[in-house]
């Protein structure tokens, strides 16, 4: 879809000078776990729950003004708890999230401020992420409507049939990684995500509920570090750049 078309569709805000936009963190921690093996998202990192660290990155950016945390019923409470415990004071609601990962960023976006102008939706599993990436993404996303970060891919990717045969590569000058927060205007991610919804799609991104609007992505750069805990093996890395970034990120302050 063209920019400037797409600008004459969504209303405009006004902003006295110096203001930034009305940034709403969608944070999702509405997984299994499965892999890791326990609940990741209560795992001890660095002496705090992952979870809380996720969350507080965002508390400490002066771009974001709400947040908003997404998980699973049998969760509600303890995360709730941990709110309380922290002192997490950006944090308005906690909410349900559904069976998949578009139910359960639609029920988030859904549920932010009506003065949102943007949205940015996080994995709860990445507690390592940066201000300056959530600083990036929110002031790419509010110059281009929808910005995510990425990082090149070292390896060389390849395309496989349904037997494990390789069928074709893919360039690694074109094909990225994409890591969150993925940050877009907000009436537009309300929208791709209710048509992804509609049609039953899987996504495991949330930028690709963008293509169904037309709307092209901007990218920053990622960081290295910003990895999503998967296994156990994650949590050994995440503690190692942990230690690496010094006692104030150790003690959980900082990040």
């Amino acid at each position: 879809m063209d920019l400037n078309r797409l600008k004459s569709f969504l209303p405009k805000r006004g902003r006295k000078e110096g203001e930034h936009a009305f940034c709403t963190a969608v944070v999702v921690a509405a997984g299994s776990s499965q892999r890791m093996g326990n609940d990741k998202i209560f795992t001890a990192l660095g002496g705090l729950p992952v979870l809380v660290h996720s969350v507080r990155a965002f508390e400490e950016n002066e771009l974001v003004d709400e947040i908003i945390i997404v998980t699973r019923e049998e969760k509600l409470e303890h995360v709730a708890d941990l709110v309380k415990k922290y002192d997490l004071k950006k944090v308005s609601k906690v909410i349900l999230g559904g069976s998949t990962r578009v139910e359960s960023c639609l029920a988030g976006v859904s549920e932010a401020h009506h003065r949102a102008e943007l949205i940015a939706i996080h994995d709860g599993a990445r507690p390592l992420v940066s201000q300056a990436i959530i600083r990036d993404t929110i002031r790419a996303a509010d110059a281009f409507y929808a910005a995510v970060p990425v990082l090149r891919s070292t390896d060389t990717l390849k395309a496989l049939d349904g037997k494990g045969v390789v069928c074709g590569s893919a360039d690694r000058e074109t094909n990225y990684r994409v890591q969150t927060p993925q940050v877009f205007r907000a009436d537009l991610i309300k929208g791709a995500l209710t048509e992804a919804m509609k049609r039953g799609l899987v996504l495991t991104d949330d930028s690709s509920a963008m293509d169904l609007m037309g709307v092209k992505t901007h990218t920053v750069e990622g960081d290295e570090d910003n990895i999503k805990l998967t296994t156990p093996r994650d949590m050994v890395i995440a503690e190692a750049i942990l230690k690496s970034r010094g006692t104030a990120y150790a003690s959980g302050t900082g990040l």
